[in-house]
């Protein structure tokens, strides 16, 4: 039987989420009389210390709708060079909302770089050839940069600076559950220190579809018009809502879980001479590692994946692994079986 690890989206909802689903209560939600939508957007508002909540068919459109809601046309959006709403989301602010998109480097801690950001934010105002910054957007857990949570000291600090400079923070909690987790803290210490806040339900929460956008009641509003724009109006969402409602239940035993056969099957890599595990190991469920003389990983991937192991090449030097509820302990010890095999065959 086929490992999965190449991403946390390839989760299946469980036989509770599928009976839930079929017996949800109904009712055309672009009315906003679907009852389990509302019920949904009311906890994952209060899961994560937000006034209001909106349900999206995922975290792409629901990023683009907090971005555009905040940044007008002509306004710049301030992201780390590695981030997901940069380098994934098909440019949408930009290109839909017109928006600038000004990349700053992230560091390798998935924090962004202080004096980049510092510049970016600091242009004159009054010159017209420049971009007025409306929005800087941040990301936790970070993907790129090995499933790294932002603390909430660090959060603390950018929330300062925006407001010092007078712009919006956004933040991108695709994996906020994993970060809060992994830190010990509630989401909400996290979600109520952004002006907007995004996070998956169909990552590591195991549900099929779905993503929350959640900030104040105004920011919210704009979002559901554009939301409708973009076509993300889905009538008797109940239907998806019931399984976010479930995933949102006994979410840090877990991803707990999740969290300890990633930092199993990294344990198991390192006792390998030719195995390298980035960052000494994972923080949240995220692995990220490589081969020793390997300068191209395509290779060691499609041999993993002939015995049975799926794992995802990230940029060429190194390789991702994200644990989920579709993976058993066992099958992470066999994994990281496969993965050594394979890596000392070819190194």
């Amino acid at each position: 039987m086929t490992i999965e690890l190449r991403s946390d989206t390839f989760t299946l909802p469980s036989a509770d989420m599928r009976r839930a689903m079929a017996d949800a209560e109904l009712g055309d939600d672009c009315y906003g009389e679907d009852p389990t939508v509302r019920q949904l957007e009311e906890l994952a508002a209060e899961l994560v210390g937000q006034p209001d909540a909106l349900f999206l068919p995922s975290g792409t459109m629901a990023n683009l709708c907090g971005i555009l809601a905040q940044a007008d046309r002509g306004r710049a959006v301030i992201a780390g060079h590695r981030s997901d709403v940069y380098h994934f989301e098909a440019g949408g602010p930009a290109v839909l909302g017109g928006t600038s998109m000004r990349a700053v480097p992230n560091l390798p801690d998935g924090t962004l770089d202080p004096a980049a950001l510092l510049g970016e934010l600091a242009l004159d105002r009054t010159d017209s050839q420049y971009a007025v910054p409306a929005l800087v957007c941040v990301e936790t857990s970070h993907n790129m940069c090995g499933g790294v949570p932002l603390s909430p000291g660090y959060l603390q600090h950018v929330r300062a600076t925006a407001d010092e400079h007078r712009v919006r923070l956004h933040i991108d909690g695709a994996r906020l559950f994993n970060a809060a987790v992994a830190l010990g803290v509630p989401a909400s210490e996290t979600g109520a220190v952004g002006d907007s806040l995004q996070f998956c339900l169909s990552k590591g929460l195991g549900a099929p579809v779905g993503s929350i956008l959640a900030a104040s009641v105004d920011t919210v509003d704009r979002a559901r018009r554009l939301r409708k724009m973009l076509g993300g109006g889905m009538r008797q969402a109940g239907v998806l809502a019931a399984a976010g409602l479930l995933a949102l239940k006994n979410i840090e035993e877990r991803l707990a879980a999740d969290h300890a056969n990633a930092a199993e099957f990294a344990r198991r890599l390192a006792e390998s001479a030719v195995l390298e595990v980035r960052h000494g190991g994972p923080v949240t469920n995220i692995v990220l590692f490589r081969v020793a003389g390997i300068d191209d990983h395509q290779v060691f991937v499609e041999r993993c994946a002939e015995s049975g192991l799926r794992l995802f090449a990230w940029e060429p030097e190194w390789v991702r692994a994200v644990f989920h509820a579709g993976v058993t302990s066992a099958e992470a010890i066999r994994a990281a079986d496969i993965a050594r095999l394979t890596a000392e065959k070819l190194a």
